[in-house]
């Protein structure tokens, strides 16, 4: 029997639910399936490359990358980085045979979590909270879907001016003093970074500040009722989950370890089921 041993290499990552989505994939098409947590919080020693080298040494087929190891993981991949994603410089996905692959399903996850959630709709004028390595898929999604500007802030100003640049001129560096003024012109609000995670309360974005926009998305989807998101609920946005990108994503990821096409129609309601449970 064909087998997919594969993980998950990242911080606080205990609530994913990726092993869950990819056994139900696997237990369909008849392969056996492993899968292993790799937790880095608090690893303030870990080595991303020398972790990896081992992975494929003990024959895994491939391995899950999240935050804060993306960027890292597409500079692990280099020139076996897939073209059509190579230039976002972050990847969420490595496949080690035949060859050393890097994919990116952040990045078709997000198309494909916004085409049903908004049909054919231009994002108009983003205001994004975040560029790290979700944010290098996101940006450029929301790029390639027409948005009209797309205001980025960071911690790190260098970081936002740099995924600024690679995106093209629709996109703009903020000082995260002038983050409020893009957040009230903003058409759509997005946060890309880890703030909502698991029982961090914190959002991205005031809630006092949304409010007259059209729709907001939260790349955080455990829980799925982040804070950020139950605000623009309330001013009446329209939200787009983590979640919703996480079903579309763990499917490309699927058929990018296992070669398989698969119909995302016949997935994405089973796979609707492993949503995690509301807090209250």
């Amino acid at each position: 029997m064909k087998k997919l041993t594969a993980g998950l290499i990242g911080s606080h990552i205990q609530s994913t639910r990726l092993p869950f989505t990819l056994k139900l994939m696997c237990e369909e098409a008849g392969i056996g399936f492993s899968f292993e947590l790799i937790d880095t919080d608090g690893m303030t020693d870990f080595d991303f490359a020398a972790t990896v080298d081992d992975l494929r040494a003990r024959g895994w087929t491939g391995v899950t990358v999240t935050h804060p190891h993306k960027v890292t993981a597409a500079q692990y991949a280099g020139a076996g980085m897939r073209p059509e994603v190579a230039a976002l410089g972050a990847s969420n996905t490595l496949v080690f045979a035949p060859d050393l692959t890097g994919w990116n399903t952040d990045y078709t996850g997000f198309l494909g979590a916004w085409g049903a959630c908004m049909g054919d709709a231009a994002p108009g004028r983003v205001a994004m909270a975040g560029a790290g390595g979700v944010a290098r898929a996101l940006g450029p999604a929301l790029a390639r879907l027409g948005a009209a500007r797309i205001d980025i802030w960071d911690m790190d100003f260098e970081r936002a001016a740099a995924l600024a640049d690679a995106i093209g001129t629709v996109a703009h560096a903020l000082p995260i003093a002038d983050a409020a003024d893009a957040v009230r012109s903003a058409d759509g609000l997005v946060n890309a970074t880890a703030l909502g995670m698991n029982s961090d309360a914190r959002s991205a974005v005031a809630p006092a500040l949304i409010g007259g926009q059209t729709w907001a998305f939260d790349a955080v989807y455990t829980p799925v009722d982040t804070v950020f998101l139950k605000a623009a609920s309330a001013a009446g946005l329209t939200t787009i989950s983590g979640f919703e990108l996480f079903r579309h994503m763990a499917i490309r990821s699927f058929s990018a370890y296992t070669g398989l096409e698969v119909a995302a129609e016949r997935y994405l309601p089973k796979l609707a089921a492993l949503r995690p449970v509301a807090q209250a």
